[in-house]
């Protein structure tokens, strides 16, 4: 069994904005949504800035005592995935309910509640830990939480495979369909790690942003004056379902989901294999798995961190796998507004691929004015491009070597 699989359903919360219409807006029109850390007193950090989800209300989604127990990337999570759910149209009820899924990623989990229950017990004891401590901490409770809220009894699942964890479920949920497991999953990625010792971790490594007198200009992927990252938060959902039960309920769809690819580096636990010899690969067999050749591509959502391996060693990805016939490709870093959302990247970023697609407007790299040392594609600079795309590539790379691409189509049923 090898199904067709389409994007049904969107739900977005990042730091441009809650909800995928106002978000995909934000992204065309270049808002940056990177401002002032507020969550933690930063004046003994060198980074004070980040990309923080300000304006979701999560009573909106869920019961407020509910709500205020959970940590943020469970309540991002179930957020985003009631937008996409109801986008969709799919109800999930007693008819299907045992095959529907959730799948989602995400990097880190309940940073700040470790953070906390270690204060508790250095001040108060152990004993004044709270109860909810493990199961609210763990990576795999926001599909679990999803699950319950939604009702959705399908293939239940998460990974943590770093900055590629919102691709590699992506791509997972993908696969359970081909294969006739489930008949949609809800699929994404959740990420809420802005806290002292994420950014402390990070910053330690050289590998964090410090321009925090400009923080809408810190995250300036491929170009000569980046200087790190800037961490996000947010979580990006997608309803996937099979194409026959798409059309025969007349849902809307976004695209057709047509491949997916995995490597390693077996390099090295925080850089890029040299030349992105592992992106490359993870590229070639999303290409070949979508049975396509590289020039049928016209679009790349670039994994595009603003650091200066990555940028570099991707680009060179890039022009390897392309054989270096790359004049008619674009390809974009939405980080440059959203700025890095770790485990959620893959969830958000598979999202604007597909509504590039679908709308036919490639968003730009913001802050691109000087190309950085051998990057020299086309990283659609600064101003939205309209243009019609057929077919686009989406990337995630993350630390210790682990890589993933999806591959999507505009939807032809035939």
């Amino acid at each position: 069994m090898n199904r067709r699989v389409v994007i049904t359903g969107i739900g977005l919360i990042t730091p441009i904005a809650t909800g995928a219409k106002e978000t995909w807006s934000g992204l065309i029109e270049g808002k940056s949504g990177i401002g002032e850390i507020t969550r933690f007193d930063t004046s003994a950090f060198d980074t004070k800035i980040a990309g923080q989800v300000n304006d979701f209300q999560a009573e909106d989604f869920m019961p407020k005592k509910e709500a205020k127990r959970m940590e943020p990337f469970i309540r991002y999570g179930i957020g985003a995935a009631r937008m996409a759910l109801e986008d969709s149209g799919l109800v999930v009820d007693d008819s299907n309910r045992n095959r529907v899924g959730v799948f989602t990623g995400c990097g880190l989990g309940g940073l700040s509640m470790i953070e906390e229950a270690t204060i508790v017990i250095k001040e108060k004891g152990p004993k004044r830990v709270t109860p909810f401590l493990i199961p609210l901490m763990i990576g795999n409770m926001a599909p679990g939480m999803i699950s319950i809220h939604l009702g959705a009894k399908g293939p239940n699942s998460s990974v943590a495979t770093a900055c590629a964890a919102g691709t590699h479920a992506v791509g997972e949920s993908f696969r359970i369909i081909q294969r006739g497991d489930a008949d949609a999953m809800i699929t994404g990625g959740v990420e809420s790690v802005i806290a002292p010792t994420c950014v402390a971790g990070f910053s330690n490594m050289k590998a964090l942003s410090t321009r925090n007198d400009e923080p809408e200009k810190a995250s300036r992927p491929f170009e000569r004056d980046r200087d790190g990252f800037v961490v996000g938060e947010g979580s990006g959902i997608l309803v996937l379902e099979t194409l026959e039960n798409a059309l025969e309920r007349g849902a809307h769809i976004y695209a057709e989901v047509c491949g997916y690819g995995m490597s390693g580096d077996g390099y090295h636990m925080a850089h890029p294999a040299p030349g992105g010899e592992g992106a490359a690969r993870c590229m070639q067999a999303a290409i070949d798995d979508a049975g396509i050749t590289y020039d049928k591509i016209d679009y790349i959502n670039a994994h595009g961190t603003s650091t200066e391996l990555n940028d570099k060693y991707e680009t060179e990805a890039i022009k390897t796998v392309f054989e270096g016939n790359t004049d008619s490709l674009a390809v974009s870093s939405t980080k440059s507004m959203t700025g890095h959302l770790l485990g959620a990247a893959g969830g958000i970023e598979a999202a604007f691929t597909a509504l590039s697609i679908h709308e036919g407007i490639i968003p730009p790299t913001i802050n691109f004015e000087n190309p950085g040392e051998g990057c020299d594609l086309d990283y659609v600079p600064n101003i939205a491009r309209k243009t019609n795309v057929e077919v686009a590539m989406s990337n995630s790379f993350g630390f210790g070597g682990t890589n993933a691409s999806l591959i999507f189509k505009k939807i032809m049923a035939s």
